[in-house]
């Protein structure tokens, strides 16, 4: 489980494909602290260190996985959010996020207003029905507050601070997002269509 609150930014360093796609992922953390089989969420994805040394960390991707995320987007030099799993006792500052991204986002208008930049994005849509104003999403793996939604179009506001912690300051329209929806909005839905 996470938080998303992104606590590294991350950058490919290799990627490898060999069944399954290899990457190898540098960062900042401490790694003589992080275990191997440990989840880190790269971009939103749970992920497994499969190995690792002094600044960076290797992980396994199935091609389920790349097809269900953007990480098919990846390239050598890409930047990354990065999360390491919660702890019992962490704070919880974002909102319960899993790590299991439901499908892809695509960023489809920006606008600044003061020092902040509102997007807006469209979710497939089959997860549209899961997003709502001022419900929570996870977007390449950041806890994040949806101001409004018209179909399958949503809104969110990132301040100057989000956008120099993440990777959100160089975002462009038409990228490709990894979207996870709430965990609580997709289990209200799955009771209604017992009702």
């Amino acid at each position: 489980m996470f938080t998303g609150i992104i606590t590294d930014i991350g950058e490919v360093q290799t990627l490898d494909q060999r069944g399954d796609l290899r990457a190898r992922i540098g960062t900042g953390y401490d790694m003589a602290g992080v275990d191997l089989g440990a989840s880190i969420a790269c971009d939103g994805v749970c992920l497994t260190v499969v190995a690792k040394g002094a600044g960076w960390f290797d992980v396994d991707v199935s091609a389920e996985t790349v097809s269900k995320t953007n990480l098919g987007d990846w390239t050598q030099g890409r930047k990354l959010n990065l999360e390491r799993a919660l702890k019992v006792g962490d704070e919880l500052g974002g909102h319960i996020v899993s790590g299991h991204v439901d499908g892809v986002a695509e960023i489809i208008a920006m606008t600044q207003e003061g020092d902040s930049t509102r997007v807006t994005l469209r979710a497939p849509d089959a997860l549209a029905r899961f997003v709502a104003p001022k419900g929570s999403v996870a977007l390449n793996g950041t806890s994040l507050t949806v101001n409004e939604v018209e179909g399958c179009e949503f809104g969110i506001n990132f301040i100057p601070h989000t956008k120099d912690a993440t990777t959100w300051g160089a975002a462009r329209i038409g990228d490709r997002v990894n979207l996870e929806i709430d965990t609580l909005a997709r289990y209200v839905a799955r009771l209604q269509d017992f009702a």
